[in-house]
């Protein structure tokens, strides 16, 4: 009589346990978000360029004193700071400092500038949401119709 009862209970606890290894298969692991945004950080809409998507994943690393230039960038562009610091300026759009653990969607077609102005080195995560045959970064020069704002 009692292993009548051991079979039963048995088979219940192995249909638990597969339903389980069924269920950490499709299950997805926890997610820490990050940014979610529809804007970038001068509060632009997020809009993508025309033509085959392309995406770019890269680490910049800056060493401390050494600045970006004048740039814009033509794709939209996802940073997390990874290590430093970086004091961005967007001209009439204000200046802002990222430092480790920040992350953005970096302005679009608008001039900016950021220099490293931690001690260290700033390590930047990037990843451009672009297309085929379109640049991710523009370098700017007073030839180029922009004129970087004096400080």
């Amino acid at each position: 009589m009692t292993s009548n009862r051991i079979l039963p209970r048995l088979a219940v606890a192995a249909s638990i346990a597969i339903a389980g290894a069924v269920h950490a298969e499709t299950s997805y692991p926890p997610v820490d978000v990050l940014l979610q945004t529809e804007t970038t950080i001068i509060g632009q809409p997020i809009v993508y360029p025309d033509g085959p998507a392309q995406i770019t994943v890269a680490i910049v690393t800056m060493e401390a004193g050494q600045a970006t230039g004048w740039h814009r960038h033509e794709a939209p562009l996802t940073a997390h700071m990874l290590e430093g610091e970086l004091t961005v300026d967007y001209g009439p759009d204000g200046t802002r400092v990222y430092r480790e653990g920040d992350t953005l969607v970096e302005a679009l077609g608008s001039g900016h500038n950021g220099p490293n102005t931690g001690e260290g080195i700033a390590r930047i995560f990037v990843v451009f949401s672009g297309a085929v045959g379109t640049p991710n970064t523009v370098m700017l020069a007073p030839r180029d119709g922009f004129e970087p704002p004096t400080q």
